[in-house]
């Protein structure tokens, strides 16, 4: 038996923004379907404290398949030349369980983030905005500017935050040198003021978007918490706006931008108004009228890593591209081996 082994180099020329967003929409319909199941995602730190081992596995019911994000988490790799997230996503047959890929999980992560937040802006922000606030200023920033970009060609500025200003500097320079209208702000205040779509990507603990800084009719993506204790989003922005996740049961288990104003009162249990495939699927209204606030909160779950995978399994087949190794059991003798 051979699986089929992609890069991070390849997979970032297969898996294109544009393809990647259609590729979430399918995801998170499928979700809303039951064709996709997943169960909580769970860690396992090391012991030296340094570093821990994610891991999500996953199915795909129409696919056929199924699957394992296998990710090391290791904080203090920013700033060199490793990768804070390593690792790989392993996709499975479901006839026989023989594997069939293994494919570079940061790539894969780094563009179907963005790119699940294009489908949530598409299907929830309003159709005339043109100004757009990033807070952040990393891989998820690109990410992001690239996915708003998709789904909203018209914009027509971006403003950046970060809290180390030099960043966001940087950053503003590189989006003007890809010749979109970018500046740099100082305070996120500033960034936020008129603005239609917000993308909140950062490592923050604590709240760095405050709702009485939201004006009506802005949609935001709250995509840089995970897990608890991070946290981006105030109570008070919460508490404003109809609020959608990729997954209910990762919100209640993971989100603190969630359960911290659900704790303090501030919300009720029925604030999840739904999942964003729900809306697509036309199970839940999503905005109701050019005053909403919206806001999704997307934690990542393992069915956009398999989904994002799958595709970039079968082009690369198509395209035969990759490597092929073998991998699969040696056939023993029925009497065992002479030693």
């Amino acid at each position: 038996m051979k699986a089929l082994f992609v890069g991070a180099e390849l997979v970032s020329g297969i898996l294109q923004m544009k393809d990647c967003v259609e590729v979430m929409d399918g995801c998170f319909r499928a979700m809303a379907k039951g064709d996709a199941g997943f169960p909580p995602r769970f860690a396992m730190p090391y012991p030296s404290g340094k570093g821990a081992l994610g891991m999500m596995p996953g199915y795909l019911k129409k696919e056929g398949v199924f699957g394992l994000k296998a990710t090391s988490v290791f904080p203090g790799n920013v700033g060199t030349r490793f990768e804070s997230h390593q690792g790989a996503v392993l996709l499975f047959e479901s006839d026989h369980g023989s594997l069939l890929a293994a494919v570079d999980a940061g790539s894969i992560t780094r563009i179907r983030t963005g790119a699940a937040s294009a489908v949530a802006t598409r299907a929830l922000a309003r159709r005339d905005s043109k100004v757009l606030a990033i807070f952040g200023s990393g891989t998820q920033a690109s990410s992001h500017l690239e996915a708003m970009t998709t789904v909203f060609p018209g914009l027509a500025q971006v403003r950046v935050w970060s809290r180390t200003p030099a960043n966001a500097k940087r950053f503003a320079d590189a989006a003007r040198g890809w010749g979109v209208d970018a500046r740099e702000c100082h305070r996120g205040e500033e960034a936020v003021h008129g603005a239609d779509l917000v993308c909140t990507v950062t490592g923050a603990t604590s709240p760095i978007l405050m709702g009485r800084w939201l004006a009506p009719g802005v949609h935001v993506n709250a995509a840089g918490a995970s897990r608890p204790p991070s946290r981006e989003l105030d109570s008070e922005t919460v508490r404003r706006s109809r609020f959608f996740v990729d997954s209910r049961e990762s919100a209640r288990l993971e989100s603190d931008d969630y359960l911290v104003p659900l704790r303090e009162g501030t919300i009720g249990e029925g604030h999840i108004l739904g999942e964003v495939g729900d809306v697509l699927e036309g199970k839940v209204r999503g905005r109701t009228g050019d005053s909403d606030v919206t806001v999704f909160k997307s934690l990542g779950v393992a069915a956009e890593d398999l989904f994002a995978a799958y595709f970039v399994y079968r082009r690369a087949s198509e395209l035969r591209a990759g490597t092929m190794a073998e991998f699969g059991p040696e056939r023993w003798p029925a009497g065992g081996l002479e030693l």
